[in-house]
């Protein structure tokens, strides 16, 4: 959320307008009950979010929910790793896009340092954690000389690694081609040349066992995109349902649940949306052209 888009003076969500934890859980269960198996919880920065911990107690109560994970830039995991642990969260993936501390904290733009996500990643290891995936996004110039230090670093057992091409979710990152570099070269530099099975359908990371050992993986929306496979939906934290991380509007389901809609009313609104979504924009990019403004990743999550 860079600071010159996002300032002291940007016109934020209203509280009353955020859903909450009884109406993210209820929700949750209307799409765990129209066949969703994982949750996912994201962002911006989910532990900001005030007791957390008890939004994953509820969603990990849900009948049928196979896989309960969260997406953290790692700023608070040290003081929350072991509450989110006990009250019935699954897996653990930490965004980390640099370990050099210069070059982190100008990936992210509000001088964080790095050692910081470092210990919450270590803290997390040991609430039971494991492994934490750890994804990095790569841009040219800017951090990709980090590349093969953090293919060493995260190397072990207790790590899944995944590079990400950067890409153009938003309006507000600056995004251009020549930022991104492709995963072929990623992989290319790691020596990376076996690939490996996909372990289910709809798996966004092409995985690869290194030739040194141990697994990477890349996900590259921008050079090899996978929309077809797609099996995503993203709800947002006012109950807006997107199809897709570059869509420029959202489905408003939070309206008819404060209405007093029946679960059976809300998963045949969600049904309704689900059948006749076509979004392709990755496959699309070249061609796409449009005056609205995309949501941003701090809506959506990735």
């Amino acid at each position: 959320m860079p600071k010159e888009v996002f300032g002291r003076g940007y016109d934020f969500l209203p509280r009353a307008a955020v859903l909450s934890f009884e109406e993210l859980a209820r929700l949750a269960r209307v799409f765990v009950s129209l066949g969703v198996e994982k949750v996912r919880l994201t962002g911006g920065e989910p532990l900001l979010r005030r007791h957390l911990d008890r939004l994953v107690a509820q969603l990990a109560e849900l009948d049928g929910l196979r896989d309960l994970t969260l997406t953290t830039n790692g700023s608070r995991l040290v003081e929350q790793a072991g509450a989110l642990r006990a009250a019935g969260l699954r897996r653990l993936t930490v965004s980390l896009d640099a370990l050099d501390d210069a070059t982190f904290r100008a990936m992210n733009d509000v001088d964080f340092p790095v050692h910081r996500v470092l210990r919450g990643i270590d803290v997390a290891l040991a609430a039971g954690f494991a492994p934490i995936k750890i994804n990095m996004v790569v841009r040219r110039g800017v951090n990709d000389h980090e590349i093969e230090d953090m293919a060493e670093r995260f190397a072990g057992r207790e790590f899944v690694l995944r590079f990400i091409e950067y890409m153009d979710v938003g309006n507000s990152n600056g995004w251009r081609l020549d930022d991104v570099v492709p995963a072929a070269e990623i992989i290319a530099r790691l020596g990376a040349a076996v690939p490996l099975a996909a372990q289910y359908p709809g798996e966004v990371a092409r995985r690869f066992r290194r030739r040194s050992g141990g697994e990477v993986g890349v996900i590259s929306a921008v050079t090899q995109p996978f929309c077809g496979d797609c099996t995503r939906a993203r709800l947002s934290a006012d109950g807006h349902l997107y199809t897709c991380l570059f869509a420029t509007r959202g489905h408003d389901l939070g309206t008819p649940l404060r209405g007093g809609a029946s679960d059976a009313e809300l998963a045949a609104m969600i049904s309704a949306v689900w059948r006749v979504r076509g979004d392709r924009y990755s496959e699309n990019r070249a061609t796409v052209q449009s005056n609205e403004p995309k949501a941003e990743m701090s809506l959506l999550g990735g």
